[in-house]
């Protein structure tokens, strides 16, 4: 069972997170729910898609994507957050900024999905004082120049002692196991052989021992596959998330919900 702030979530299924970017810069969908009625109507229409989980996120973090300040973040989800209390789901905050973590907290989201894995001691204060889920999730450098020429002895290695390391820090400042999900981080400091060799080789995180959730949707390693641009890769994103699914993956982070959870069931009724 993972529990992800008042909510009691089943790992013994795959489950969805549903992505919400209200930024205009995001690689995939961005400008599109960037106004308050646009990110609310579209959270709604991804839960009757059947999202387990919404994700709500105010700063892009694609490769080259400059930072935001803290108030233009906070005035981009914090309006979305509050309309959004008392939905089926949990809601999310995708931000490595502690003052956006504490404000989203005080107003009832129940998961924290920090690209920096709480490496801010801040950060990390914040979600000890919570009760709500944290996902770690690795990266090489900064989105800025991440894709510059990113570069790993052993990617596996990397990846595993990174996140291994973060878990038994995070841990120790009394956040419980079963809080926390982990994510390898596909795309972020990564060449296409790096997620490759990360997505065949998913299994050697599941041995972690927590939750994994990973993240594929319509991104740049999809296109360099199929040759696809970004709004067509919904064939290759459903199979890459059931690729993901095969090799351990609890939680599948997705643009595409309906198709993905579509997949899912038909998955779930031949493997359970």
């Amino acid at each position: 069972m993972f529990y992800c702030g008042s909510y009691r979530l089943d790992l013994s299924r795959p489950l969805v997170m549903g992505i919400i970017n209200v930024t205009p810069d995001s690689f995939s969908d961005g400008g599109r729910h960037l106004l308050r009625d646009a990110a609310i109507a579209h959270a709604q229409q991804l839960i009757t898609e059947g999202a387990d989980i919404l994700d709500i996120g105010g700063e892009s973090t694609r490769p080259g994507a400059q930072q935001v300040s803290i108030q233009e973040e906070l005035d981009r989800v914090m309006p979305v957050i509050e309309a959004l209390r008392g939905v089926p789901v949990p809601v999310s905050i995708d931000t490595s900024k502690p003052e956006v973590m504490r404000s989203a907290l005080a107003s009832g989201v129940s998961m924290v999905n920090d690209i920096n894995a709480l490496q801010q001691p801040a950060a990390l204060s914040a979600i000890v004082d919570s009760s709500a889920a944290v996902c770690l999730m690795h990266k090489q450098g900064q989105p800025k120049t991440m894709q510059q020429e990113p570069y790993y002895e052993n990617v596996m290695l990397d990846v595993a002692g990174f996140l291994r390391t973060r878990l038994k820090i995070v841990e120790a400042a009394g956040v419980l196991r079963n809080r926390i999900v982990i994510d390898p981080g596909f795309g972020f400091g990564k060449t296409l052989e790096h997620n490759l060799t990360l997505l065949r080789n998913l299994p050697t995180l599941a041995e972690l021992g927590v939750p994994l959730l990973v993240g594929l949707s319509r991104k740049s390693m999809l296109g360099k596959l199929t040759g696809r641009e970004v709004d067509d890769r919904l064939s290759a994103s459903v199979a890459a998330a059931l690729l993901a699914v095969q090799r351990g993956a609890n939680i599948i982070r997705v643009h595409d919900v309906q198709a993905t959870c579509d997949a899912i069931k038909i998955w779930n009724a031949v493997n359970l």
